[in-house]
């Protein structure tokens, strides 16, 4: 018998603690999505950690600025940046207020809502792929910089609620490099992902750029 994933919203309290804690504790749970349009549910399969002045390959790392000023905001809030000119990644603020660290939601798998998601990537060919990718599913769902500080802790009326979903069994939960880091961060295995789950995007080790 399969059981209906559950549907309490977690507290705060989830997100005020060590993001290497947090991270693999993701897998499993739902993301909703709320948009004009109607909720889209997103069952996380796959993130990253970034922890802060501890990590080179955060945003962080260097000290608060206007881009990544929320991250040093009260945990359980969104921080959305726009990359390479032409994507939007979301992520989920960690630990103690003051103390910035954050989870990458690299992939899920839609689990309602899914024509509104299509309809927001219409490229996708698979729904395997629909949120395949931090770009994908920051398309799928409709997020962008105006979400930026949402609070996905609230009373149920904002953009966003994380939801207790359906946590893989420990066994289940694999962990290896973060895709594309480079520099002193690139070997911290702090990629989380459900093992065999179709949704989880290709591992892409970092590319050093040339110059031109």
């Amino acid at each position: 018998m399969i059981t209906a994933p559950d549907r309490t919203p977690l507290p705060r309290s989830f997100f005020d603690r060590p993001v290497l804690e947090i991270a693999p504790d993701l897998l499993g749970r739902t993301l909703v999505r709320v948009t004009d349009d109607g909720p889209i549910d997103l069952r996380l399969t796959e993130v990253e950690a970034y922890d802060g002045p501890n990590d080179p390959g955060s945003h962080a790392y260097r000290g608060r600025t206007d881009r990544n000023a929320v991250m040093f905001g009260p945990p359980g809030h969104t921080y959305v940046y726009f990359t390479y000119g032409m994507w939007h990644c979301l992520n989920l603020v960690c630990g103690p207020e003051g103390q910035p660290s954050g989870v990458l939601l690299r992939a899920g798998e839609i689990t309602a809502g899914t024509a509104l998601a299509r309809a927001h990537r219409p490229t996708s060919r698979k729904p395997s792929d629909l949120a395949q990718g931090p770009a994908r599913l920051a398309t799928a769902l409709s997020v962008d910089r105006t979400l930026n500080g949402a609070d996905a802790c609230s009373d149920g009326n904002g953009p966003f609620r994380i939801l207790a979903g359906s946590p893989p069994a420990p066994g289940a939960v694999r962990t290896g490099p973060r895709t594309g880091v480079g520099g002193e961060g690139a070997g911290h295995p702090w990629r989380y992902w459900i093992d065999g789950d179709p949704t989880v995007s290709p591992y892409r080790a970092h590319t050093p750029r040339k110059r031109s």
